[in-house]
């Protein structure tokens, strides 16, 4: 028998190189030279990135926006926030600014400090706002501002419109005594509890929140009406008997709710 030809053996020769697919890949390792450069390259960046934001004239604080005031103006928040222009924007202490703001100006509740690059700082204040007001404070003719939180945040010459007053009346022995177990503090967040509690008409026509003790709260409504609201337990409750009783009996002038499963209404 004859052995395999010439063209068979190629043939076997070309399926075995296939089979085995082409040769591996070297892996090319970095030439020292190339690392060395690479470093030095990326110390350059590094550098400049901190020169750019550190030491050049191009991220300094030049201005600060504010945003958000009302009774305050921006020259006074500014002025308060004391933010060192000039300096670098990115050192710039955005949490000092909020401190000192909150500090010297009582009566902002809450501020955003933020960065405006490539030179600004923006301040978004948010004022506090009176839920009710004490007259007198130390200072004849003034106001106390109070807030929903209960926070005597600012004095002002004239009552802000719409803000009932706020009395503290402890006239016998029972509210001294309340006075003293929860002191005035204590009164004073029950009493801007209560209004903010109140429906929205009776919220508008109340003049004044007169406390005599914890258990003790009445409202003085426009038209010579008062309310008897006792403490500020049952809030909501006590609000919709309230606008049931005005419905039901609008030329009464006394309305007590202290006791909201049974209220009760008099006077014409």
């Amino acid at each position: 028998m004859a052995g395999p030809t010439t063209a068979d053996r190629g043939e076997r020769e070309g399926a075995k190189a296939s089979e085995s697919g082409p040769p591996p890949r070297r892996l090319r390792v970095p030439s020292v030279r190339t690392l060395l450069v690479t470093g030095v390259l990326l110390v350059l960046i590094g550098a400049g990135g901190i020169w750019l934001l550190y030491g050049s004239q191009w991220l300094r604080l030049e201005r600060v926006t504010v945003s958000g005031t009302d009774v305050l103006t921006r020259a006074q928040v500014r002025e308060a926030a004391a933010a060192p222009v000039g300096s670098p924007l990115i050192s710039v202490d955005t949490d000092a600014i909020e401190d000192r703001l909150r500090r010297k100006l009582p009566r902002i509740d809450s501020v955003d400090v933020v960065r405006s690059w490539p030179h600004g700082i923006g301040l978004k204040v948010t004022e506090r706002q009176p839920a009710l007001i004490v007259e007198g404070g130390g200072n004849s003719g003034k106001f106390v501002e109070v807030d929903r939180e209960g926070v005597r945040f600012a004095t002002v010459d004239r009552a802000p419109k719409g803000v009932p007053r706020l009395e503290l009346t402890p006239d016998h022995s029972g509210a001294a005594a309340s006075l003293r177990r929860f002191g005035p503090d204590r009164l004073v967040r029950e009493a801007v509890r209560v209004a903010g509690q109140l429906p929205g008409p009776v919220a508008r026509d109340t003049r004044t929140v007169r406390v005599r003790s914890y258990d003790d709260i009445s409202l003085e409504l426009t038209g010579g009406r008062v309310v008897v609201w006792g403490s500020a337990e049952k809030g909501d409750t006590k609000s919709r008997v309230l606008t049931a009783l005005l419905k039901a009996a609008p030329k009464a002038r006394h309305f007590d709710v202290s006791a909201p499963i049974a209220p009760s209404s008099s006077g014409s």
